[in-house]
């Protein structure tokens, strides 16, 4: 499936950095870009996908009360090696559901995106609000939102209808092509929902291997 492109990916490629900013061979982005404040990033489930960081924006003072569109959210996370968080597992989805509950967050932004450009087409992905939802930072398919039994869609949105229902744009409005994790928005739990993508949210960055690995091959003599 075809990533989107998104500019001003990864500045740890153009920054310079010194060995004390490694740990244990790994990067530590707050370290490097002298952004991100303490307790921001934590780990991540060891039962999940592995040890990566994540960045949550409502925890950093200086985005406080800040929320964000999907594509400049996404922007921000990939500039800093990472990428919205993709609840590929059970495991890391109740995890984050967790933080969001206890953090009394409404909603948070996902790198999840209903393909919807130049080879959506294709006969796999048909109907595409189906078959045609994906994680963007790993570009892994979810599955059909027809088997209700995975994933984590609400079973009610705006309409009363189960998601992802598209309701904006049955209204005459956007598409709802982003995924969003809502908290009781609609008194229905802690639960996925297809979001129109100008929504302003609060958003959760990921560490992204396929950035870091392109910041170690254009810069052959850090160790990261």
């Amino acid at each position: 499936m075809k990533a989107f492109v998104v500019a001003g990916i990864c500045l740890l490629s153009i920054v310079s950095l010194s060995s004390a900013q490694f740990s244990n061979g790994r990067v530590w982005i707050h370290q490097i870009h002298n952004y991100v404040h303490k307790g921001l990033f934590t780990k991540r489930h060891p039962m999940a996908k592995g040890e990566y960081s994540y960045f949550f924006s409502w925890r950093d003072p200086q985005l406080k009360g800040v929320e964000e569109d999907w594509l400049t959210g996404r922007n921000f996370c990939r500039r800093r090696c990472m990428d919205l968080v993709s609840l590929e597992t059970s495991l890391e989805n109740e995890w984050i559901k967790q933080r969001v509950v206890n953090e009394n967050v409404k909603y948070i932004w996902t790198s999840g995106r209903l393909c919807d450009f130049k080879g959506c087409e294709r006969a796999d992905l048909q109907p595409t609000n189906v078959n045609g939802w994906f994680w963007t930072a790993t570009l892994q398919k979810l599955a059909p939102t027809s088997e209700r039994s995975q994933g984590d869609w609400s079973p009610t949105g705006g309409i009363g209808l189960p998601q992802p229902d598209n309701r904006e744009y049955k209204q005459n409005g956007a598409p709802e092509n982003c995924l969003a994790l809502l908290n009781q928005f609609y008194n229905d739990g802690v639960n996925w929902h297809d979001v129109a993508c100008h929504h302003k949210k609060p958003f959760v960055c990921e560490e992204n291997d396929a950035l870091l690995k392109y910041v170690r091959y254009t810069n052959p003599n850090l160790r990261i």
